[in-house]
């Protein structure tokens, strides 16, 4: 083989490694997402539970305020739902953006309700309901962080997404842009 050809070979083997080096990144990164909304999905979890919880405690003792407890029970079964479409490609920006609405509507009703009994002393100074407030508010952190955890996954994919020449690679093996929560 001539020097010319020998370079040739040199240049091929060259791009298919960064080629495969790309998409594995791509891979790594996407996976990451994945990752991170599996730790977000276990708040969510946790969220939708307590809040089950605290209706069936708080809700025979305050049969006027049932407007807030059914917006919050509709909000956390739109989350759920949205939730449950999100699993399965938590990278792909439709089921996201889906859930990013439910999830502003469960947390504005889980403020009313919130603010709600904060007006309601009597109920608060119950042990039970007192402690569901404080976990709730404890878990509301937590998933607060996580989603912090998805989104910086989801910015650091994008990212990579938009870099020459891994963005031809990205094309050309059908990688899109993730959204954030």
């Amino acid at each position: 083989m001539t020097a010319w050809q020998w370079l040739g070979v040199a240049a091929v083997a060259l791009l298919f490694f960064w080629g495969v080096g790309a998409y594995n990144r791509l891979m790594s990164l996407r996976n990451a997402i994945g990752e991170a909304f599996s730790q977000l999905d276990t708040h969510l979890k946790e969220r939708g539970e307590l809040c089950e919880r605290l209706l069936a405690a708080v809700a025979p003792r305050l049969p006027s305020e049932q407007a807030t407890f059914d917006a919050l029970a509709s909000a956390q079964a739109e989350s759920q739902a949205a939730t449950q479409a999100v699993r399965g490609k938590p990278w792909a920006p439709d089921p996201v953006g889906t859930l990013a609405v439910a999830g502003a509507l469960h947390a504005a009703a889980l403020t009313r309700l919130l603010s709600l009994l904060d007006h309601q002393a009597e109920l608060r100074s119950e042990a039970e309901i007192d402690a569901l407030v404080s976990e709730l508010k404890l878990v509301e952190r937590q998933r607060a962080f996580t989603r912090q955890v998805f989104n910086q996954a989801v910015t650091q994919y994008n990212e990579a997404l938009q870099q020459f020449p891994t963005r031809i690679l990205a094309n050309l093996y059908g990688f899109t842009a993730a959204r954030s929560l």
